[in-house]
């Protein structure tokens, strides 16, 4: 059974950990990193910067736990709140928790945060669209498919499209 809980301040070496395991996995999906990020400091200053984000209500970021040990990390992030009330989701898990279904279930533990809790009306998120896995996830935890943003994210020095994908606050559909 997994649990889902905001980053804290002690979160640091493990975090640390959990990268350095999946440096080369997670580097496949996400912008350039520099060596900084992969040293305890970089950690410190992540999660600095993550919870002044949740106190000024711009991001939030999340540890996925199994047995008390740190397995992933889910973000809200790019908040906007006013007439839109949005945000979006990402993600990574450890490369040797893939397939359990613990991703799935910490999506389904944020939206529940999102729309119960910090009162968002829709969440998003894009997927490079090869990243099947990914994809599943989002599908099964309730969102749905609206299309693919065209070379919107640079990742490793390339233009790479995404699917994007959504879901909104049961409470707000008519």
């Amino acid at each position: 059974m997994i649990k889902v809980r905001l980053i804290k301040e002690q979160d640091a070496a493990d975090l640390l950990s959990l990268e350095l395991r999946n440096k080369e996995f997670f580097q496949l999906y996400t912008g350039k990193r520099d060596e900084h990020f992969y040293t305890l400091d970089g950690q410190r200053e992540r999660i600095d910067r993550a919870i002044a984000s949740a106190a000024e209500d711009t991001g939030y970021y999340y540890v996925i736990l199994l047995d008390g040990d740190i397995i992933g990390i889910i973000m809200l992030s790019e908040v906007v709140r006013y007439n839109l009330q949005s945000s979006w989701i990402g993600y990574f898990l450890d490369k040797e928790q893939n397939g359990k279904g613990y991703m799935t279930e910490a999506v389904r533990q944020v939206v529940g945060f999102a729309f119960d809790e910090l009162n968002f009306h829709r969440l998003e998120a894009g997927v490079m669209p090869h990243n099947i896995g990914s994809i599943k996830v989002l599908l099964k935890a309730g969102f749905h498919k609206e299309g693919i943003a065209k070379q919107n994210v640079k990742i490793n020095g390339k233009w790479q499209d995404h699917q994007t994908l959504a879901i909104i606050n049961p409470r707000d559909l008519m």
